[in-house]
C-alpha cells in the first residue's frame, strides 16, 4: 500500500518537476539570487540529479557517493539538465518497480568515502525525506528563481497567482 503510494506520487511529480525544468530560460541560467546561492542552473541540475539517487538509495544497503560517479555535463545547458533528468526519472522508476513493501523497512546508509553522511535509517524514511521532500525543496527554490527574474511559473497543483481568475476580477 506505501510503496504503490509512493509510485503513484512519483509519477504525478515526475510531470510537475518536468514542467518546472522546461520553464527555465537559457537567458537567465547564471541567474543566483545572493552570492552563496547556485546559478539557476546549477539549481535545475541539482533537482535532475536527485532522481539519480533513487536507484542507489531503493537498491543498496550502504549508497557510497564517493564511490559513485554521474556525468552531468554543464550546468548552463538546461537541455542536457532536461536529458539528464530524463534519464534519471528511468532508473529511478526502475529502481521503484524492482523494491517491495519489505524493503522500506530495511536500514540504509549514505556515505561519502567512510564518513557517514545519513543514516542509518529505514529505507522508507530516507525515501520521502532524501528524495521525494529533497526534491520539493529544491522545485520551490527553483519557483523563486523563475519570479525573481520574470518568467513564467507552471501550475503545479493548480493555477499559480498570475493564473488565478479571482485576482484578476478583485
Amino acid at each position: 500500500m506505501i510503496l504503490e503510494a509512493l509510485r503513484s506520487e512519483f509519477e504525478q511529480e515526475v510531470s510537475n518537476t518536468r514542467k518546472l525544468l522546461q520553464m527555465v530560460p537559457a537567458k537567465d541560467i547564471n541567474f543566483k539570487p545572493s552570492p552563496i546561492s547556485w546559478t539557476m542552473g546549477e539549481l535545475a541540475q541539482h533537482i535532475a540529479t536527485i532522481y539519480y539517487w533513487y536507484a542507489g538509495t531503493l537498491t543498496k544497503k550502504v549508497y557510497d557517493l564517493a564511490a559513485d560517479h554521474l556525468e552531468r555535463g554543464a550546468p548552463s545547458d538546461i537541455g542536457a539538465t532536461i536529458e539528464l533528468f530524463e534519464k534519471n526519472v528511468e532508473q529511478a522508476r526502475a529502481a521503484l518497480q524492482r523494491i517491495n513493501e519489505d524493503s522500506l523497512h530495511e536500514e540504509w546508509t549514505m556515505k561519502a568515502g567512510e564518513r557517514v553522511v545519513v543514516g542509518p535509517m529505514p529505507r522508507g524514511i530516507v525515501a520521502r525525506s532524501f528524495l521525494f521532500n529533497h526534491i520539493y525543496h529544491h522545485r520551490g527554490e527553483l519557483i523563486v528563481y523563475l519570479r525573481a527574474t520574470g518568467n513564467k511559473v507552471p501550475g503545479l497543483y493548480g493555477p499559480t497567482y498570475e493564473e488565478n481568475p479571482a485576482r484578476k476580477s478583485g
